[in-house]
């Protein structure tokens, strides 16, 4: 199974700007953002963020949504989008699931999409983070040159120390 994060690409394109930003509930009925919000236009096409298979196309109190399960065992889920697949349908990363619906509430443009992932039932995510290539931090080793001098490439040599004159 590949690892969470792995392949996952932006569901509108260009990249869009972000409109609202993910926040974790304290606790699990909480108040928070279960998700991103980034700007679009209606009638925008909406494409799955990695591959999977839809478990869900349909409208949930009024909205459209699409639910898409994908192999990292993650759940992503978009709205609100007039769905252009069903249940069971076998989506490639990129695929559209359907369109964007305008009507998002507190939507700065004229159409925000919602964009969800959870793993498990209620472990919510932040899909933002599902796009960052991994940090990658540079540690000292044993054997590490003390000084730039001790460094073998150095490219300039170190600025003059600053003297100040003896005060007499």
């Amino acid at each position: 199974m590949p690892a969470p994060g792995a392949d996952y690409a932006w569901p509108l394109l260009p990249p869009p700007a972000v409109t609202a930003v993910f926040r974790k509930p304290a606790f699990r009925y909480g108040r928070g953002h279960r998700g991103a919000d980034v700007g679009g236009s209606p009638g925008q096409a909406v494409l799955v963020a990695r591959e999977g298979v839809v478990v869900f196309a349909g409208r949930i109190a009024g909205r459209g949504v699409v639910s898409v399960d994908h192999p990292d065992g993650l759940r992503s889920t978009y709205e609100p989008v007039t769905a252009a697949v069903v249940a069971g349908t076998r989506l490639a990363g990129g695929d559209p699931v359907g369109t964007l619906e305008p009507g998002h509430i507190g939507c700065p443009v004229a159409a925000c999409l919602h964009w969800g992932v959870r793993r498990e039932r209620l472990d919510h995510l932040d899909p933002l983070v599902l796009l960052r290539p991994p940090r990658v931090r540079l540690l000292p080793w044993e054997g590490a040159p003390e000084t730039a001098e001790d460094a073998p490439d150095r490219v300039s040599p170190p600025a003059p120390a600053a003297s100040t004159p003896a005060a007499g």
